[in-house]
């Protein structure tokens, strides 16, 4: 199944962490994200360019339903022509398989503009 057609799964303390060996197909599997840690956190992040205030906002926004409709919420930084977008989850300290759905439903919110 393609990662943007699933669904997030409810995460908690004790999930499982994507585990090494499936990172590189999980990466490979959402172009345009890097992998960058921040303090001991692996996230994903991607930055995205447009022409303006009001599409980022426009694109913040969208991220931001996809993200409520899957309770899984991302670190959105808004400036004027651009948006950061950094997915990692909170709960475990680290990178699991919602953040890569989620990473996908957001390439393919760009690629519908």
């Amino acid at each position: 199944m393609e990662l943007a057609h699933e669904q997030c799964e409810s995460c908690h303390t004790g999930a499982t962490r994507v585990a090494d060996d499936e990172l590189a197909s999980l990466l490979a599997a959402v172009p345009g994200w890097e992998l960058v840690t921040v303090g001991d956190i692996p996230r994903l992040r991607r930055v995205f360019r447009m022409d303006g205030w009001e599409p980022a906002v426009s694109l913040s926004n969208r991220i931001a339903e996809a993200a409520r409709e899957q309770d899984h919420h991302p670190s959105i930084l808004i400036e004027w022509g651009k948006v950061t977008v950094e997915w990692w989850t909170h709960s475990i300290r680290g990178l699991h398989r919602n953040d890569f759905v989620m990473a996908a439903k957001v390439n393919d919110i760009v690629s519908i503009k």
